[in-house]
């Protein structure tokens, strides 16, 4: 069997979606011994009054590296190794980004996560992800 999904990459961010999405994107690796990559993005865009916004995005920035540290224990106990990136800006522009850079064969996402505001203003980053993404998409749930 050829290895169709060499490079893996999954958003997290620390919703039970983003963790079922590890543990599917886990079972992918052993199967096509592919590579794992970790992103998360912190959202930039976020209606915040100036003050407010370089302490909050601090808090996001502290919050996303902890859910990376967690995700990269979780993979190894498994064995696996993974690279990983904290990002800034919009969510599907950084994933792209990092999906034409790293050359991504899947992106595994799940299709709910913590941006719940953010899904009923813009839509869904699954949706936003499945229709713009350059490679497959696996949508878990």
């Amino acid at each position: 069997m050829t290895n169709s999904f060499k490079k893996i990459l999954v958003p997290i961010d620390g919703s039970i979606y983003s963790e079922k999405c590890l543990e599917r994107a886990c079972e992918l690796v052993d199967a096509f011994n592919s590579n794992l990559i970790l992103i998360y993005v912190v959202e930039k865009s976020l209606p915040i009054n100036l003050l407010d916004r370089k302490e909050y995005l601090g808090i996001l920035r502290k919050f996303g590296t902890r859910i990376l540290e967690k995700a990269n224990e979780k993979l190894s106990k498994k064995g696996i190794t993974a690279k990983i990136f904290l990002k800034e800006g919009n969510i599907v522009n950084e994933i792209e980004k990092i999906v034409k850079k790293e050359k991504c064969d899947l992106i595994v996402v799940g299709n709910k996560g913590l941006g719940s505001v953010s899904r009923l203003l813009l839509g869904s980053v699954s949706n936003k992800i499945s229709q713009s993404s350059s490679c497959s998409v696996m949508i878990v749930k």
